[in-house]
């Protein structure tokens, strides 16, 4: 993350991410501040899900403080220009990804690691669905069950515990 005095440089650069903040701050008559564009410049190095904890420690760590209102309202205006989408997955509090291609999120219940995969043949179906009167404008779609990692562990145990049963008749 860029932390020093010159973070105006990334806030006038050809990125296409940073021109689409840029032209919706403009649109909507708001500052251009430092502190916005370190929490963009945070967030654009992040790959799959964070909570607003998450952010705030990782710009904390980066040696750039930000107050958590800063962070919070910057958040709201990132899901606002719909660069950010907020997920609350079951149980879990609330954690923000960048807006890319459409896919599913798979929930361990056990663990609560999240995984994300693309269905080209769910986001066909979906891309090509109508509903009548009503224009989709995206889609989300989250699968709970148990990882891979939980399901072996889970095995494990059981087959301890049958073991341990066993030693003891």
């Amino acid at each position: 993350m860029n932390t020093d005095p010159h973070i105006d440089d990334f806030a006038e650069s050809n990125n296409p991410v940073v021109r689409k903040f840029n032209d919706y701050l403009d649109a909507h008559g708001l500052r251009r501040t430092t502190e916005r564009y370190a929490i963009l410049n945070r967030i654009m190095g992040i790959n799959g899900h964070f909570t607003i904890e998450e952010l705030q420690q990782m710009i904390d760590s980066d040696g750039f403080h930000v107050s958590r209102s800063t962070v919070y309202n910057t958040v709201e205006l990132l899901m606002n220009a719909k660069m950010l989408r907020r997920h609350v997955f079951e149980g879990m509090q609330a954690q923000y990804e960048c807006i890319t291609l459409p896919h599913t999120h798979l929930i361990c219940t056990n663990c609560g690691k999240v995984k994300e995969v693309r269905d080209t043949n769910f986001a066909a179906f979906m891309n090509a669905r109508r509903f009548n009167a009503f224009n989709a404008d995206h889609y989300s779609l989250y699968v709970y069950g148990i990882c891979s990692t939980c399901a072996r562990k889970l095995k494990r145990s059981k087959h301890a515990a049958k073991d341990e049963k066993k030693k003891n008749i």
